[in-house]
């Protein structure tokens, strides 16, 4: 069991490294022929970097769109921000001071991101306009996650799994040297959901993460008068 999830585990952070970066250079690489920042924007190139900071760490246009929405998903964002942190403490030796700093907040925002992803999943089921226009692979994400965090959590409260021989386990994972794996039910199906998000991560919505850098309404500046707009594959046509 120990191999076999060392093995799934390389497969799967692969498929996911390559297809991040199949993705972004996607995106990266298509055309935006028009000026269409979403109005009122900065002229600047500051005031962009400064509204892209307010929309990925506060979520400023969700938070004027739909306060519910905002706050679940604030929520469930942050919280899942200061678990994956708290996780380096299995892939770093000696463990970072900033990480083990989070330890003790980490656990309390396992709680918050399951709280947060109810909350979404409840939006979906229980708001009818959303509810129409969700699909079975919107409600199946949403499962896959709460899944990785009440598994967490149960580890964490319930069923206390050996987190030395985890550690060891992906120190030597890392290292390409396999160490015995705990044969916990729990921790196996944590970790099994864990390598099934990194696999359909790069194919699924969840691509707004790194989408949101490249969405041209947020990232231009506003300034069609004093600078005429040309992108790359026109600007080819122009010479």
């Amino acid at each position: 069991m120990s191999t076999l999830l060392a093995i799934l585990f390389y497969l799967a952070t692969l498929l996911f490294v390559v297809g991040m970066v199949y993705r972004i250079r996607v995106y990266a690489t298509t055309p935006a022929p028009l000026k269409i920042p979403t109005t009122p924007a900065p002229t600047t190139t500051g005031g962009v970097v400064l509204r892209m900071t307010r929309e990925v760490v506060f979520f400023e246009s969700l938070f004027r769109a739909n306060l519910w929405t905002w706050g679940m998903g604030w929520l469930f964002h942050a919280s899942m921000a200061l678990v994956v942190l708290r996780h380096l403490r299995y892939f770093t030796e000696p463990v970072w001071t900033c990480v083990a700093f989070i330890q003790p907040f980490g656990i309390y925002a396992g709680i918050t991101m399951l709280l947060g992803l109810c909350g979404l999943w409840a939006r979906r089921l229980l708001v009818e306009r959303i509810r129409y226009i969700s699909t079975p692979s919107d409600h199946l994400m949403l499962l896959l996650l709460i899944g990785i965090a009440a598994s967490g959590l149960l580890m964490q409260f319930v069923a206390h799994t050996d987190v030395i021989a985890v550690k060891s386990y992906f120190q030597g994972w890392m290292s390409f040297s396999i160490q015995p794996l705990p044969a916990d039910t729990i921790l196996v199906l944590h970790l099994l959901s864990v390598a099934l998000l990194l696999v359909i991560f790069p194919i699924s919505k969840l691509l707004h993460a790194p989408g949101v850098f490249f969405s041209p309404t947020r990232n231009q500046t506003d300034n069609p008068r004093e600078k005429r707009h040309l992108s790359a594959w026109a600007a080819k046509l122009e010479k």
